[in-house]
């Protein structure tokens, strides 16, 4: 056995956040590591990887019994993990972020080897298959890009065990394909992965073995091909889920929000979308197909440079972001730490910012207002958490969502923009997420919502647009789609130019 982690307890204050819990890895294996935010999975693989100490249980690294006092130490024994939270430096290359900690050094450490350091960056990119310049600025990158830099960083220790969290969640397809071929051959080559996401298809695609955690205890640990994804989701979440389709007529709906031939350089090109009160509409596309400069400009953020928009058959041509809000169009953005959310600060606060208006009095507002303000939606969203003043940043990513949500929510906005509403949420937070969702358009609200899952897509939208090349190659009823039909739209690159 390679990696083996037996019996673990870890308490922090007033939270149990394992129980127990176990795991163990062999040479030359992928083992998903499944379960809801807040299970234990990256607390678990925190302790694996010299971040925190275990409370109780045992370590054993190739059946030896051993205990990490840092991340330092963990590396040096050839555990390396790769964390959902990008650490790329924008202000430095390519080559500096893969070398550091490593760089090369002459005349005894008095200056920097720039050029063995840039020739050993680029041999370690070539290695892996990730075509980029080592010279080039990380400022430069995209977000997936910066997410394969983070990988290519761990694999250039050549490690014994490669922790990756969430590994696909800022890739687009071709990135994540380039990925799943790195982690075949780190596989074939002995290295012992362990790979946490909550998309089942890649778990089904990429894994030998699953683990599954729940409440921080051991549920299962089974080979992929003898489990199914029932199974999984029952062992996750201690129930079965629903995962029925929808597809509402959409055609008597009254039309809420309606752009036709809007172009922004270089990203939109013409692009017409209509959105009915009442309905969920999807938006599909591969990632750089314009699907969030699209939402961008629909929100306010960014300004067109041609083509008109119109809300409930009146112009529609929001100077800013503050001024679609002031309209009743909220958008909940992709980035929910860096954007969506000021993870320092309280629950109560990220729920009661835009709202502080109408909860003021004589243009004061108390903390008692902004406390029960953010309890109701918290109670209404199903957030989980000791109180209101608990920081947002210390919630799991599903629990992050729904305050985020309920942020935009509590304005009670006649449009909602969602960009990727459930990115790094697990299975069962998603049920609640997609419940909610079907609840506003139930309600009358208008829901865009924007997604890398097709599987996602087909299940909570009435119809769904396909982007390709910055326009809307074909719009179609989810219930007549499926993910073969989505891709071959979001693929008609030559069509959509």
């Amino acid at each position: 056995m390679l990696l083996e982690l037996d019996d673990i307890s870890k308490r922090f204050p007033g939270v149990l956040a394992l129980d127990g819990a176990r795991f163990d890895l062999v040479a030359g294996e992928v083992h998903a590591f499944m379960g809801e935010n807040g299970a234990g999975k990256s607390t678990l693989m925190k302790i694996a990887s010299g971040l925190f100490p275990p409370d109780t249980g045992q370590i054993r690294l190739d059946g030896r019994a051993i205990s990490f006092d840092s991340p330092a130490e963990a590396k040096a024994a050839g555990i390396q993990t790769v964390f959902q939270e990008l650490t790329v430096l924008p202000n430095r290359s390519i080559a500096e972020n893969l070398m550091v900690g490593r760089e090369p050094v002459r005349a005894g450490g008095l200056w920097l080897g720039r050029r063995t350091m840039v020739a050993e960056a680029q041999a370690i990119l070539e290695r892996l298959g990730i075509d980029l310049d080592a010279r080039a600025p990380a400022s430069a990158l995209s977000t997936g890009q910066r997410q394969m830099i983070e990988i290519a960083r761990a694999c250039a220790e050549r490690p014994k065990v490669l922790i990756l969290d969430e590994p696909t969640s800022s890739l687009g397809r071709a990135e994540e394909e380039r990925l799943f071929e790195i982690i075949r051959r780190l596989r074939d080559d002995g290295v012992g992965i362990v790979y946490i996401t909550h998309r089942m298809s890649e778990v089904f695609a990429m894994s030998d073995r699953i683990t599954v955690l729940r409440d921080g205890r051991f549920v299962l640990t089974g080979k992929t091909s003898s489990l199914d994804r029932p199974a999984l989701i029952r062992a996750m979440v201690g129930r079965d889920v629903a995962e029925d389709r929808h597809g509402a007529d959409t055609d008597t709906l009254p039309v809420a929000l309606k752009a036709e031939g809007l172009r922004r350089h270089p990203a939109v090109r013409g692009a017409d979308l209509t959105l009915h009160a009442g309905e969920v509409l999807g938006v599909a596309g591969l990632m750089g197909s314009g699907r969030t400069e699209i939402a961008r400009l629909l929100a306010g953020i960014d300004r067109p440079d041609s083509g008109a928009m119109s809300l409930f058959g009146k112009a529609y041509a929001p100077r800013d972001i503050r001024e679609a809000l002031g309209q009743g169009v909220a958008y909940v953005s992709e980035d929910r730490k860096g954007l969506g959310l000021v993870l320092k600060l309280p629950i109560a606060d990220n729920i009661a910012l835009p709202s502080l208006k109408a909860l003021s009095r004589g243009g004061l507002v108390t903390p008692g207002r902004i406390g029960a303000f953010a309890r109701d939606w918290m109670a209404r969203l199903g957030v989980k958490a000791a109180s209101p003043s608990v920081a947002v940043g210390t919630l799991s990513g599903g629990n992050q969502q729904k305050v985020s949500l309920a942020k935009w929510l509590a304005i009670g906005p006649r449009v909602i923009l969602l960009d990727e509403p459930t990115r790094g949420v697990d299975v069962g937070a998603k049920a609640e997420i997609y419940a909610l969702i079907r609840q506003m358009a139930a309600d009358g609200a208008a829901v865009l919502a924007i997604s890398s899952e097709l599987p996602e897509l087909l299940q909570i939208c009435d119809r769904i647009a396909v982007v390709a090349q910055g326009r809307v190659v074909d719009t179609v009823a989810a219930t007549e789609a499926s993910e073969e039909s989505l891709l071959e739209l979001a693929f008609r690159e030559d069509e959509a130019a």
